[in-house]
């Protein structure tokens, strides 16, 4: 991977803003480009638009989500052309996650401009890597405009993966939280999973690994149609568990991931009994919400919402662990778990905790949380080789 410097400045400059860094670069080159509508520079300027005036962009890729972020979680999309530049898009997401030969037989270049938000939950980490391997197989360069990790790059929460649980929410073994930008995430897929693709990351101007993304002094574009606000992102890989249970985890509210509940749970109890437990940075507040779309919609839904008072100290994962076992405990025989979406496939719990000791045991959360930061430790040491900044 070619190395960049980084220059430090008042405000983050995302990596489509170095554009000393690939200008050059990408002069008479083919490029396509996989994004979606986060990828924009500090002035909300698209990257599409930036790149089109510059070099010859020759086709779009779309994410989860579509290019233009009007895809619910879970729907796919096809080839169409994007009505704006009349580009063809080609959808990553469904059955095609990994760009054929022929798609790429006209590029020499293959770039990726997503905002990610932190999470190994978040499909857009793998579609980066299902794209790094078709490179890595056809002989074309993976280009990384970096972008924040919106909850920071120091903290790591969080178990590893187990072999034969990997999905499209967990492609690789790493940690719930892992503390990288995604292009520094590029570079460890690429080393750790043996990924010999021609790798090049444009790093971000100004970024420093202590920030949260308010601190960057860039505009929050929504990565997906639940992920409103930085608070989301924060709150993220503790309550996504949720979607593993029968419980709602907010989606069709205006607080995805925020809200927790169920149509037979008693909010002011469960908030009293998380709070009891004496958590840092949070506070649970009794709620009623009626969610429009998703599970339980338009029944009305009692729970608790997860009120952040100190990122530093929060800790979504472990948060995630003790709400999940209260919730069980309240519930009786009303909780249960998923099933699979397909015969073949495991509960989404399994996929979303990587393993199916979560679903298999009755656990107590804090000795589980102990042993899944000895995972976290482990990781904290090997992902220190990759920091770019």
């Amino acid at each position: 991977m070619e190395s960049v410097e980084v220059a430090v400045m008042g405000k983050v400059k995302p990596g489509i803003e170095n554009h000393g860094a690939w200008s050059t670069f990408l002069e008479g080159k083919r490029v396509g480009l996989i994004t979606n509508p986060t990828g924009v520079d500090s002035r909300l300027n698209s990257t599409i638009d930036i790149l089109r005036k510059e070099v010859k962009l020759v086709k779009l890729f779309s994410p989860e989500h579509g290019v233009r972020g009007d895809i619910q979680a879970g729907e796919t999309v096809g080839y169409y052309v994007d009505g704006k530049t009349e580009l063809p898009v080609y959808s990553l997401y469904g059955k095609n996650k990994k760009p054929s030969r022929e798609l790429l037989a006209d590029l020499d270049v293959l770039a990726v401009d997503l905002q990610d938000v932190g999470s190994r939950l978040y499909t857009y980490l793998y579609t980066m890597s299902y794209c790094m391997q078709a490179c890595a197989e056809y002989g074309v360069t993976f280009l990384v405009f970096d972008r924040p990790n919106p909850i920071g790059g120091e903290a790591v929460e969080g178990n590893l993966i187990r072999e034969g649980f990997t999905s499209f929410v967990g492609l690789h073994p790493i940690p719930y939280r892992y503390g990288l930008t995604i292009g520094e995430t590029a570079c460890f897929f690429q080393k750790e999973f043996d990924i010999p693709c021609d790798l090049k990351v444009i790093p971000m101007l100004g970024w420093t690994r202590q920030m949260y993304y308010e601190d960057t002094g860039l505009f929050w574009i929504m990565p997906s149609p639940n992920m409103p606000t930085v608070d989301t992102a924060v709150v993220y890989n503790g309550t996504c568990i949720f979607e593993g249970t029968n419980l709602s985890e907010g989606r069709g509210t205006t607080k995805p991931f925020e809200l927790v509940g169920a149509p037979w749970l008693d909010p002011d109890c469960l908030a009293q009994r998380m709070n009891e437990r004496g958590l840092e940075g949070i506070l649970f507040r009794p709620v009623y919400f009626t969610p429009t779309f998703s599970k339980h919609a338009n029944v009305l839904c009692k729970g608790v919402q997860l009120h952040v008072t100190d990122r530093r100290s929060f800790r979504s994962v472990k948060t995630g662990l003790y709400l999940l076992e209260e919730v069980k405990r309240l519930s009786g025989k009303q909780f249960s778990y998923m099933e699979p979406y397909s015969p073949k496939g495991k509960p989404m719990i399994d996929y979303n905790t990587g393993s199916d000791y979560v679903r298999t045991h009755d656990f107590a959360a804090d000795n589980l949380y102990k042993e899944w930061q000895l995972e976290e430790e482990e990781f904290k040491k090997r992902k220190i080789q990759y920091h770019l900044y």
